[in-house]
């Protein structure tokens, strides 16, 4: 059996930049041991699986270490490997089932798409010792399990570590650092997820989708334009919407594509349609 395979630079207009993913087409839904082991073999930051049932599409999110329940640039990504293979029409509206619920998804052209992530809010949070050197403005956490620190706006974001054993001293799962910006984006952030097996997601679609809102409401603006200036920079512009959503729009690049020669398990602990209840 060959399986559909491709590889997307997602929130990147150019190759080798943005946020790397795998997208896998399944025939029917696999064992979550067997895409576990495929994402750790693909070893990108994320590998999404698709698959078609009843009608619908569905999708869900490995790190090389662990499954997600929500990722931005995966999703991203997968929209445009449904174009590539010819099941996604541009400006035609589809919804992908997940373990965050249905997200709608749109292709804007062959190499840009929207994508609508949930956004839970930021939550404050008390300061922790280990938050001193960075001397943070405000700080948050969320039901996702990220962490974020806002920091001056005349921060050096760029100089810092994402082997800071810090990024593993609390509850949270990730943590994002963040700052008021000039010139084309209105903020820039980094995300280090050591929680997640991840030392630095490059561009974070969920991250931004999180913090998106708070910047709207402190620069009174009905979208933003966030930047994030890791080791492989990428831009996007985020919208809230009156769903509670955040639309995400960005571009991304299909690197390559092929065959997958690896015959997938069938589920055996767990009934798959349980974990799409919606």
């Amino acid at each position: 059996m060959t399986l559909p395979v491709v590889a997307v630079d997602a929130f990147s207009a150019e190759p080798l930049g943005g946020n790397g993913a795998t997208v896998v087409w399944l025939e029917q839904p696999a064992d979550r041991h067997w895409m576990q082991q495929m994402a750790a073999a693909f070893n990108q930051s994320e590998t999404a699986f698709l698959w078609r049932h009843g009608g619908q599409w569905y999708l869900r999110w490995f790190t090389p270490s662990c499954e997600v329940d929500l990722c931005g640039h995966a999703t991203l990504a997968a929209t445009l490997a449904l174009h590539h293979w010819k099941q996604l029409p541009i400006h035609s509206p589809q919804q992908l089932q997940t373990r965050s619920g249905p997200l709608r998804i749109e292709l804007q052209s062959p190499i840009s798409a929207a994508i609508d992530l949930p956004s839970d809010g930021l939550k404050p949070r008390g300061k922790d010792p280990w938050m001193a050197p960075f001397q943070p403005l405000q700080q948050w956490t969320s039901d996702l399990g990220y962490g974020v620190l806002l920091l001056e706006p005349t921060a050096d974001l760029k100089q810092l570590n994402p082997d800071d054993p810090c990024w593993a001293s609390s509850l949270e799962k990730a943590w994002v650092l963040m700052q008021r910006c000039s010139g084309p984006s209105d903020y820039q952030l980094r995300f280090f997820a050591p929680g997640l097996g991840l030392r630095e997601d490059p561009v974070t679609g969920s991250a931004h989708a999180l913090v998106a809102p708070w910047w709207c409401e402190q620069l009174r603006q009905s979208s933003v334009r966030g930047w994030q200036p890791s080791h492989r920079p990428g831009g996007l512009c985020c919208e809230p919407l009156s769903s509670g959503m955040i639309r995400l729009t960005g571009d991304g690049v299909i690197l390559w594509d092929g065959d997958l020669r690896s015959e997938p398990a069938h589920p055996s602990a767990e009934p798959w349609l349980a974990l799409h209840p919606n």
